[in-house]
């Protein structure tokens, strides 16, 4: 389950002789949300459409059942909006962000404000128009930086060929310099006399080190092992097998700073330029030489420096390195400069996909209509469903309704805005997990 997706390829086999319960079978109409999940898709939710049959639910999912009364793709959408996701994010649990859990019980008291089910349903026909719109551009984008990514591979597979011209020297990664794993992190270092900073893998992306968080610890008396110096060249220690090896050269900033062992410090000989070893690098990379070198624990591929230091290294003359650096600088920043403003694009698609959402359900994308039956007859209709099916006396004696749980999670409904202000609920008032 992936926002808006439901892919019903993505299942395990339940093992034979195991007895099934048929209730569990996932059906077309369905609104199942992501229990457990990484940070970013915990809650996730999704309509399912044509499905497959033998599909079960999975204890790391729930199954969310409205009222006839309510649009599921209103509720779908309600689901990814900010406000819900905000709800979401303080309400899980979990101390890793790999790993957190939104329990049945926290999502049956997300407060929810339900407009009139005809404006729920302009609502839905209004949103809609405008995510396809913004999707479409989001596709463009990504299949723009396809093509960088493309551009990319293709010059730095030319100007560092597999076969290379005679004059060439072919050496390895060992002897065209040395390379240095970084200090391994440890809580006694948190605190001490040598506070530096350093540099780890999640600063360190192709031909380019962040430095917006980088962090500290002690180096008392092994700082000057572990110091960078212009023109080192440092690769991801452990990664995804596709991102292992990732490398970028460091020149000079931050000043006075070090590398822990999530990185691989490559220090070129005097006859190798710092660029031409970022160029083989960078092409190893992209045709994912790297790769066939690495270790896998856990999903996270690692490279040890000893398997590092066997891999194929060219190096041409030194006058020939230096041109080819150039051309390798003209060809691809305009392609940089391409993939930057690709970057902004999907942030500002992102943002504009949040900022509908959020209009969506806060009255304001959609005018609404006197003549609309008003949200109470509906709440009204929907009790009348549970009072007929014995539902609604047993979840009203678990939970009387109130909207205390709403207020003591720190989260004030959105109110609507217009004349036909929706009532406010939450989940559990209203649906059945």
């Amino acid at each position: 389950m992936t926002w808006g997706t439901f892919n019903e390829g993505e299942n395990k086999a339940v093992p034979e002789g195991r007895e099934i319960n048929p209730a569990y079978e996932i059906q077309a109409g369905d609104i199942l949300v992501s229990r457990a999940n990484t940070r970013a898709y915990v809650g996730a939710p999704v309509l399912v459409g044509n499905t497959r049959r033998r599909l079960l639910l999975s204890d790391k999912s729930l199954r969310l059942v409205p009222s006839e009364s309510i649009d599921k793709r209103w509720l779908v959408h309600f689901l990814s909006s900010p406000v819900a996701r905000d709800f979401i994010s303080k309400a899980a649990t979990g101390t890793k962000d790999s790993m957190r859990n939104i329990s049945q019980q926290a999502l049956l008291e997300m407060p929810i404000a339900v407009p009139p089910l005809a404006e729920q349903q302009r609502i839905v026909d209004t949103l809609e128009d405008h995510l396809s719109r913004l999707d479409a551009a989001v596709r463009d984008l990504g299949a723009a930086h396809r093509k960088v990514f493309a551009f990319r591979k293709a010059v730095l597979m030319s100007l560092v060929p597999e076969d290379s011209p005679e004059s060439w020297e072919i050496t390895t990664v060992g002897e065209a310099g040395s390379i240095d794993l970084g200090r391994q992190r440890h809580p006694d270092w948190h605190h001490g006399p040598e506070m530096r900073p350093y540099l780890r893998v999640a600063n360190v992306f192709e031909d380019r080190i962040d430095t917006a968080d980088v962090m500290e610890m002690d180096f008392s008396g092994v700082f000057e092992r572990y110091k960078l110096e212009p023109g080192d060249v440092l690769l991801n220690e452990g990664q995804s097998p596709h991102l292992v090896g990732r490398p970028a050269l460091y020149r000079g900033q931050p000043a006075d700073v070090a590398f822990t062992n999530s990185l691989l410090r490559f220090r070129a000989r005097p006859d190798v330029l710092p660029e031409w070893a970022l160029m083989v690098f960078r092409r190893h990379l992209h045709a994912r030489r790297f790769m066939r070198e690495v270790r896998i624990t856990t999903n996270i591929a690692h490279l040890s420096s000893k398997r590092l230091k066997n891999v194929e290294f060219p190096i041409p003359p030194l006058e020939e390195q230096k041109r080819l650096v150039q051309r390798c600088e003209e060809l691809l920043t305009d392609s940089d400069a391409l993939e930057r403003a690709l970057k902004h694009g999907l942030a500002r698609a992102q943002s504009l996909r949040k900022a509908i959402l959020g209009r969506a359900f806060t009255g304001t994308l959609v005018p609404q209509d006197p003549k609309d039956e008003p949200a109470s007859a509906l709440f009204d209709r929907i009790r009348a469903e549970q009072a007929a099916s014995g539902k609604g006396a047993a979840r009203r004696a678990r939970s009387p309704r109130k909207t205390e749980r709403a207020t003591k999670s720190g989260l004030p409904p959105a109110p609507f805005t217009a004349a036909t202000s929706a009532p406010v609920t939450t989940i559990q008032q209203e649906f059945e997990l």
